[in-house]
């Protein structure tokens, strides 16, 4: 039986866990795949994926800072792909048009809820960051009813500019990380690229809420600077990304291969492969 090829797309790349949660998955599931990793800058995106699926590739996932030039090259979107202008998710389709997802928003959700037992009904959403991991995560979290998103960025326009796009699903706003001074927040969520350098964005002291929490987008063997920072600001929960990896992961290899893996096995193996 031929095997399925799949791979992550990402600049960086060689920290990822893609490949061993997607052939945990496989594995559990029976599916006969292979998954891997490939480093590719933005500038070689298109190049790239039109070459994979050439070679027979059947699907991709695409994470920093590629998520926007994803949308842009998938020939259909799913509605919640379409509503954030962001892809994590291609899949070639069977008369050759490549479908683009985002799954992102459902993986994270999964995890604060179910995982984390974070509730997000009427509480306070602060999202660091105005870029495609912020795009992702908008919709999902405001159909969870919570009070507001405030989405906070370097770049002032670029956030205010966001928050406009989704204004019309609930509470959402836009600022400079200078502007956070005096507000508190139940949850907030670091989807900056910042825990990858090991650098926080300026954060103001006081902004989390008292029994808040705070979760990082990102992961690692470590806990991330941001997870740290949390910690230092008491917060209820502060975790990194996993959960969330391995729950958009999972929505993923069901879009491909029509089976939906159990996630709380991988979740747990991983945790417990961690170092430190």
């Amino acid at each position: 039986m031929p095997i399925d090829h799949y791979a992550v797309f990402g600049h960086p790349i060689k920290h990822s866990k893609s490949p061993r949660i997607h052939s945990l998955f496989a594995e559990q599931t029976g599916q006969n795949l292979q998954y891997n990793a490939q480093d590719v800058p933005a500038e070689q995106f298109a190049a790239a994926v039109a070459a994979f699926f050439a070679d027979g590739g059947k699907g991709l996932n695409c994470t920093i800072p590629l998520k926007e030039l994803a949308w842009a090259y998938a020939e259909v979107k799913t509605e919640r792909a379409q509503l954030s202008k962001a892809v994590n998710t291609l899949a070639l389709q069977a008369d050759g048009s490549v479908l683009g997802d985002n799954t992102d928003g459902i993986g994270l959700v999964t995890d604060l809820v179910h995982n984390h037992g974070i509730a997000l009904t009427a509480r306070r959403v602060l999202v660091l960051g105005a870029g495609g991991a912020s795009r992702g995560i908008i919709a999902p979290l405001l159909e969870q009813s919570v009070h507001s998103i405030t989405i906070a960025n370097r770049t002032v326009d670029k956030s205010m500019q966001l928050a406009a796009e989704f204004a019309h699903k609930g509470a959402v706003t836009g600022c400079g990380f200078s502007e956070l001074a005096g507000q508190t927040f139940d949850l907030i969520i670091n989807a900056t690229a910042s825990s990858l350098t090991a650098e926080l964005p300026p954060l103001p002291a006081g902004l989390l809420a008292a029994q808040g929490s705070c979760y990082d987008l990102a992961y690692g063997n470590d806990k991330t600077v941001f997870v740290r920072w949390g910690e230092d600001q008491h917060a209820h929960k502060s975790v990194d990304g996993l959960g969330m990896l391995v729950e958009q992961a999972a929505v993923a290899f069901a879009l491909w291969r029509g089976v939906h893996p159990d996630t709380q096995a991988v979740i747990t193996l991983l945790n417990a492969e961690r170092v430190g």
